[in-house]
């Protein structure tokens, strides 16, 4: 099975340890629970129910435990449904085991790394999106608050924005938490997705 190349993939790397394995919903849970590992690597798609739904009660029951959320395909309605869960990262098992090494390293530190056809599809959607005036929450936003999300949504770090826009990063930093707020959501995963889902609607 996949999960088998994985366990053996992070272990050759001396900084991580695999605390606990689990092949469906209430165990992948129940593990997290008892182990509360940094990174939990979870699949889209469990033997008896969904990952996202997985992903959903560990982030509520143990927050500090991040979800690199792993799938077989780059899917629009799985991708933001796993960030509104609370997934920190989405890669896919077609990754090389050097680039999940590094993902499940980034979510560790609090980034959130997108697979890079997955960060394609996020970019196709923002630069299709239209004014944001037709969602209320979007509609809260300065037009620097605009533009700070919108390069958010593309995945670029604070400091990556700061360049980008001439601004010093703890103002970007500030731009983003203000974000945050006004789209009620509690991390920069969270607001890309909503960004993507609301500022350019399905159809």
């Amino acid at each position: 099975m996949w999960f088998v190349g994985i366990r053996l993939v992070l272990e050759t790397e001396p900084d991580i340890r695999v605390v606990a394995e689990a092949r469906d919903v209430p165990n992948a849970v129940a593990g997290t629970m008892r182990a509360q590992p940094d990174v939990v690597v979870m699949d889209v798609r469990l033997a008896n129910g969904s990952g996202i739904e997985a992903t959903r009660e560990i982030h509520s029951r143990s927050p500090n435990s991040r979800v690199l959320m792993l799938t077989s395909y780059a899917d629009d309605e799985a991708l933001f449904a796993s960030i509104m869960a609370g997934a920190s990262g989405y890669m896919l098992k077609t990754a090389t085991p050097m680039e999940l090494i590094h993902a499940v390293r980034r979510v560790a530190q609090g980034e959130s790394p997108l697979a890079p056809a997955v960060t394609q599809r996020v970019l196709a959607r923002v630069r299709q999106s239209p004014l944001f005036a037709r969602d209320e929450k979007l509609a809260r936003l300065t037009p620097r608050e605009d533009e700070v999300l919108k390069l958010l949504a593309t995945g670029k770090t604070n400091a990556q924005i700061a360049r980008e826009i001439h601004i010093s990063e703890k103002t970007v930093k500030n731009h983003v938490s203000t974000v945050l707020g006004k789209l009620e959501v509690a991390r920069r995963t969270e607001a890309a997705a909503y960004f993507a889902m609301h500022s350019n609607p399905f159809g």
